[in-house]
């Protein structure tokens, strides 16, 4: 059984580590884990992990956030999958840090490489996991808080958060999309 999981993020060394690529980050962590190398594939960075007799082909869009879902449908095309088969990580800051949530639909909540994702596919209704970033901004500046890096005091938590993302995405894997949210959803 093949699986593709799609970390959203903005390539270049600017980006790295903040709040808008907390994707990249769950994807770099079990491509490290699991000792795979990202190879440049179409509009990403590609590889592929095997536990316990899956295969999960790991994706981090090199389109740029506003343009995820070209990368999304190649992937799913070329390796012919259903989009049940596909979990999309994203940041989201209508949860509080630390939280994740994954669903197996939903609209795109205002963020640009799910809507982008959206008009590509035609429709909504594709597994995701929405990791709680917060909304510790003033108005007018959310492009600069997802764009800036975790606080100090997030930093704490946060490898430990995204080690449990990662354990989510390979239960989705393995016992299914259900049980994984009834497991790792928190409230």
């Amino acid at each position: 059984m093949k699986y593709l999981i799609v970390g959203l993020g903005n390539i270049g060394p600017e980006y790295a580590e903040t709040r808008h690529n907390i994707g990249f980050m769950v994807l770099d962590y079990l491509a490290k884990k699991h000792d795979a190398q990202f190879d440049t594939g179409r509009h990403s960075f590609v590889t592929e992990i095997k536990t316990k007799g899956r295969t999960f082909v790991l994706v981090k869009p090199t389109t740029y956030m506003n343009l995820s879902g070209k990368a999304v449908g190649h992937w799913l095309t070329s390796l012919k999958l259903p989009v049940e088969q596909m979990m999309v990580i994203t940041d989201d800051i209508a949860i509080p840090f630390g939280k994740i949530r994954i669903r197996t639909k939903g609209s795109a909540g205002g963020h640009n490489g799910l809507k982008h994702i959206e008009q590509t596919l035609g429709h909504n209704n594709y597994p995701r996991l929405r990791f709680g970033v917060g909304d510790t901004f003033h108005k007018g500046k959310q492009v600069d808080y997802v764009l800036s890096k975790f606080s100090e005091d997030e930093q704490i938590d946060l490898q430990a958060l995204v080690e449990k993302a990662a354990e989510s995405v390979l239960a989705f894997g393995t016992i299914g999309l259900e049980r994984t949210m009834n497991q790792y959803n928190t409230k």
